[in-house]
């Protein structure tokens, strides 16, 4: 970008300096271009008034990505020339945080070869400190050095040039604590200091000249402009009365400067980037040539994600970033504008610990605030953060990009940066960089990461995260008699394969559409009554975790009633247990490792006999008792107790019905769920720090029905409204204590039938759907008078020549027997072994 261009860009009709510099004589003098690059605000600081704020750094004032990366870019190149190629591919930069961590990496890009840190103000445990350093004049004063590579840093003869980056050069002490912290015990011949604007005064400028001759080392410095800020007798008084006078003034008001009616808040939808898994979210513990060179592979992918889930009439977005997580969301903006080009207008810009007077006034640097607690769990514990010149800056979309760790319950909070953003935008996206530890080595090296639609699932990526592995690839699945008889043989497991997955005939599809029309606003009040009761005793931002697959519908249908009756953005993912088995551990440390497990909302579609609610506990109780995802590090906090659609067994006490009644979800299989396979567990597919597997069945697309059932039920949402308030506060205020009842009656129905076995009984339509459609059925059971809800009972029954029998005194619509065919000494209800069907 040519300098005019520049200029073109930061420059104002007003000098966004003049009121600072009218009330307190603040004099900015330099270079042509210093008026053009600086603003002026002030800050309630004891140590230092006034703040330069930066119109090319992208972090109080928001401006296009391509500048702000231009600017560091074009300092880095300049490095280059300096050094040569040579030194400057052994060079390595060092960013200071918060606030230049983006604009130092940056300058590593432009040297091209040269690896980045930046310090952080972020301790990370199991990581060894290899360095630090205190900034005088800051708000928050340590700074942290925690590369993974402990040689990085590495002095002596031989040592490799060091590149110190910051946003500005003013009296140079935090940079020359640096160097002689780390000179110390890393000594080197040569330093590199690059800024972007040089303001020393002619003393500081003398001692630097005399520290580099006190270490016997060359110190270069490289800036785009230079100046000096003239500060009068008293500045610093004033300065204080000034901030005081001002906060007065504005007692009373909200934290946003811009007046005026709050509207409707906008909704705030989850972006799947699909970060690379290899490289990390920055430079806190190193960022190799080698992890610059994926990102640049990964970056348009992730943009046209973005760009994808934007409103397809904004023409104004603002990726906003963290703190400290600057340069992530800063490549991923000169991204999204190569792919929309001129189709909007993108602005980049990031939070900041750091507190500045707000003023909305031309010729003030900072219009507008945002003011919200940290969503970090800092090590300094909790404190305001802020968004500066967002609120009132006509945005149609906010991108705002985290870090996992960042990814809390706060974030989400009414109060918490997301509502705030919501506030002032038409739109919120979250993309959210996986955090980068060094793993201890007796830690898996990395968890996996959740899959998402559309390459795996036909689920929109926002609705569900799978925390299962694709093992679309492989081939599982088994004829259904020969699964039978290896299950009840005892020499396989039901979870090691899949049965063929069933192609419903016309007729059958036709009976699905029907239950699907008849049923969906009995459906739509239980997903209504279940979400409202889990907001009331778990909320008020629970984390759905659906049991796959079964779970997944009634999850996504909860998500979907959060957000179109509250504006509640809940996390979903799906998660797999396996009876006999027990939960993926593995997933659970993912959970723990990115949520509070307090929030954890165990979601399943309906009960039976309860197997799997006994299963969830079980499973629960041993990570628990194992220390959760730290072994020795004390439990994690899961409640294992599961949120359902439809409770016939009286297993539960978080439910939308007791009724037995056709959940269309449950006559399909995967073209109802996503395309996703039941879960698979398999010793030589799945490791201990795998998820368990599953498979996208992408060539069932033609036949997938899964948008048209969330459709069809959600299109009910209001209708129901009322109906759900109702039953909610009745359901809140009833004894909702499990009955067992289905459980009993299984054991009695076991024994009746000669079976003798209760996982060869099958209560309820659901669980009699997956005989039919999975299993080796021997008959079924059908309450007297039942009606539609078991037509498409009946027609799979006929299909597959099982007999139907009606019964009295079932507390069941149906029960579904499976063919104790194969279970050594199984009898039928006349007392004779079971031979065949």
């Amino acid at each position: 970008m040519s300098g005019r261009a520049r200029r073109e860009e930061a420059v104002d009709v007003v000098w966004s300096g003049d009121w600072v510099a009218e009330r307190l004589g603040v004099a900015l003098e330099g270079d042509g271009e210093l008026h053009e690059l600086l603003g002026l605000a002030l800050r309630r600081n004891p140590k230092r008034a006034h703040l330069l704020v930066s119109n090319v750094l992208g972090k109080h004032v928001p401006q296009k990505p391509s500048v702000v990366y231009g600017a560091g870019y074009g300092l880095g190149e300049r490095v280059r020339a300096l050094l040569g190629a040579e030194e400057a591919r052994r060079a390595v930069v060092l960013g200071y945080a918060e606030t230049a961590t983006g604009l130092g990496h940056a300058v590593a890009d432009g040297l091209r070869d040269a690896p980045y840190l930046h310090s952080t103000r972020r301790p990370v445990a199991g990581v060894a400190q290899a360095g630090g350093f205190e900034e005088a004049h800051s708000h928050a004063t340590s700074h942290l050095l925690l590369p993974e590579d402990p040689e990085l840093l590495a002095g002596g003869a031989e040592a490799s040039t060091l590149v110190l980056v910051d946003d500005e050069f003013s009296t140079g002490n935090t940079v020359l604590n640096t160097i002689r912290a780390l000179h110390e015990t890393h000594p080197r011949e040569r330093y590199v200091i690059v800024a972007l604007v040089d303001m020393r005064s002619a003393g500081d400028r003398d001692r630097l000249t005399a520290f580099a001759a006190e270490i016997g080392a060359r110190v270069d410095l490289v800036t785009r402009s230079s100046g000096t800020v003239t500060l009068p007798e008293g500045v610093l008084e004033r300065g204080q009365a000034l901030v005081a006078d001002q906060e007065a003034e504005q007692a009373g008001r909200a934290d946003e400067a811009v007046a005026g009616v709050a509207p409707a808040p906008a909704p705030v939808t989850r972006v799947a980037l699909d970060w690379p898994a290899e490289v990390p979210d920055g430079g806190r513990h190193g960022f190799t040539p080698a992890h610059r060179a994926a990102l640049e592979a990964a970056l348009p992918g992730m943009a046209e994600r973005i760009a994808g889930a934007l409103d397809s009439d904004v023409r104004r977005v603002l990726v906003l970033g963290f703190e400290e997580l600057m340069y992530a969301p800063l490549r991923l903006g000169t991204a999204l504008e190569a792919a929309i080009g001129s189709g909007a207008e993108i602005r980049y810009s990031t939070t900041t610990r750091s507190p500045v007077l707000a003023v909305d006034d031309p010729g003030y640097a900072i219009r507008t605030r945002l003011v919200f607690p940290a969503h970090d769990d800092p090590a300094d514990g909790p404190g305001d953060r802020y968004a500066y010149n967002v609120a009132g800056a006509g945005f149609d979309a906010v991108v705002a990009v985290v870090d996992s760790t960042a990814d809390t319950p706060e974030l989400h909070a009414p109060d918490g940066l997301l509502a705030r953003l919501a506030a002032h935008t038409g739109q919120v996206l979250l993309a959210v960089v996986p955090s980068y530890t060094p793993t201890p080595v007796q830690e898996p090296a990395v968890l996996p990461e959740p899959l998402r639609g559309p390459d795996f699932s036909s689920y929109a990526p926002e609705d569900v995260g799978w925390l299962l592995q694709d093992l679309s690839d492989t081939e599982l699945e088994a004829p259904t008699e020969e699964r039978e008889e290896a299950i009840q043989s005892g020499g396989a497991h039901y979870a090691e394969s899949l049965p063929v997955e069933y192609q419903p005939s016309a007729e059958y599809q036709a009976l699905f559409t029907a239950a699907l029309d008849a049923s969906a606003a009995r459906i739509a009040r239980a997903v209504g009554t279940v979400t409202e009761t889990v907001l009331a005793e778990r909320g008020p931002r629970p984390v759905l975790v659906s049991l796959a697959r079964a779970g997944t519908p009634v999850g996504v249908l909860m998500r979907h009633w959060a957000r179109q009756r509250h504006g509640l953005d809940l996390p979903h993912y799906a998660i797999s247990i396996v009876r006999g088995r027990g939960i993926d551990a593995t997933a659970l440390r993912w959970l723990a490792a990115h949520h509070d497990p307090a929030d954890v909302v165990f979601v399943d579609g309906w009960t039976g006999k309860g197997a799997i609610t006994r299963e969830l506990a079980a499973a629960i109780e041993e990570f628990e008792v194992s220390g959760g995802p730290g072994g020795s590090a004390g439990p994690a906090g899961f409640d294992p107790e599961i949120a359902v659609l439809a409770d016939p067994g009286g297993c539960v006490r978080t439910y939308g019905t007791r009724e037995d009644f056709l959940i269309p979800s449950a006559c399909l299989n995967s073209t109802v769920s996503g395309l996703i396979s039941r879960t698979v567990l398999r010793a030589d597919l799945v490791g201990p720090d795998d998820f368990h597997g599953a498979k996208f069945y992408r060539e069932l697309a033609g036949s997938d029905v899964s948008g048209d059932f969330l459709a069809a039920v959600t299109a009910r949402f209001d209708e129901v409204a009322d109906q759900v308030d109702a039953e909610t506060k009745e359901l809140l205020a009833a004894d909702r204590a499990p009955t067992w009842e289905g459980w009993a009656a299984v054991e009695r129905i076991s024994e009746e039938y000669g079976i003798h076995d209760v996982n060869l009984v099958k209560p309820g339509v659901g669980e009699t759907t997956r005989v039919l459609l999975r299993r080796v059925p021997w008959k079924i059971l059908a309450k007297r008078g039942a009606g539609t809800d078991l037509t498409h009972i009946r027609l799979l029954a006929e299909q597959r020549g099982v007999p139907v029998e009606e019964v009295d005194d079932l507390p069941y619509s149906c029960v579904g027997l499976i063919h104790p065919r194969f279970t050594r000494g199984a009898t039928g209800a006349d007392g004779k072994a079971v031979q065949g069907a």
